[in-house]
């Protein structure tokens, strides 16, 4: 008598590899997304660390091309025949440097919002600055800080991709100076990012952490810059 017998799987241990082939699809799809975070971070990074980078290093070549200069704060009180370059806003500010200025409006009055400051500010054709670099010899800009930027003469110098990177402070002061030498030192200090004001603090200075549960914080970042730059070399003072 012949006897055929087949072994199959029993239906336990099809349960078993069910179950064992789904833990491997979520830890793989887990580990999927871990990377996948992990990459966005760090091109949030980059592109933030990019930014401060070459803002510093533009500020740096043109403050060593220029002569020494004003940098008492124009505030909003001050009268528009003040000798300073620097113009401070709520929203924004100014720095003249002879041959070329820098206008640029802070993240939180670009965002707008309720309390946020105004837009200082603005093209000629009404467009608000991010922060631009405009051929401005004599410093008009700054002898008048009512003038509107003329956009065929500005480039912008922070990207409004993805990231959308903003200035979010600036300050200017002279730390010393040489009448002989003709020459002064300045210390720049930035904070430059970007401009999600859901994963913002308060103070703009960093990102929320992840347990706050608000916004993409892969998509945060948020780095100060201290800077020295010299000007000088030149005969006669701004």
């Amino acid at each position: 008598m012949r006897h055929n017998n087949k072994a199959g799987f029993t239906l336990i241990e099809l349960m078993l590899s069910m179950t064992f082939i789904s833990v491997l699809l979520v830890a793989i799809a887990m580990t999927t997304i871990q990377i996948s975070n992990i990459y966005n971070k760090g091109i949030t990074l980059r592109e933030v660390n990019q930014a401060g980078r070459a803002v510093s290093t533009e500020l740096q070549q043109s403050i060593a091309s220029s002569v020494p200069f004003d940098v008492t704060p124009k505030s909003d009180n001050s009268p528009a025949t003040q000798a300073s370059r620097y113009v401070v806003r709520d929203g924004g500010g100014r720095l003249c440097l002879g041959t070329y200025s820098y206008a640029w409006n802070y993240g939180s009055a670009l965002s707008g919002g309720a309390g946020a400051p105004a837009v200082y500010n603005k093209y000629d054709n009404n467009q608000p600055v991010r922060f631009a670099k405009i051929e401005d010899a004599g410093g008009t800009l700054c002898a008048d800080v009512n003038l509107q930027v003329p956009r065929a003469k500005a480039s912008e110098l922070l990207s409004t991709g993805d990231r959308e990177l903003v200035l979010h402070s600036f300050s200017i002061k002279e730390t010393s100076s040489d009448a002989t030498t003709n020459q002064a030192l300045y210390a720049i200090t930035m904070v430059v990012g970007t401009n999600d004001r859901q994963q913002l603090t308060t103070d703009n200075t960093s990102c929320k952490p992840p347990a706050s549960g608000v916004g993409n914080e892969d998509y945060c970042s948020v780095n100060q810059w201290d800077i020295i730059a010299r000007a000088g070399n030149k005969a006669g003072r701004q």
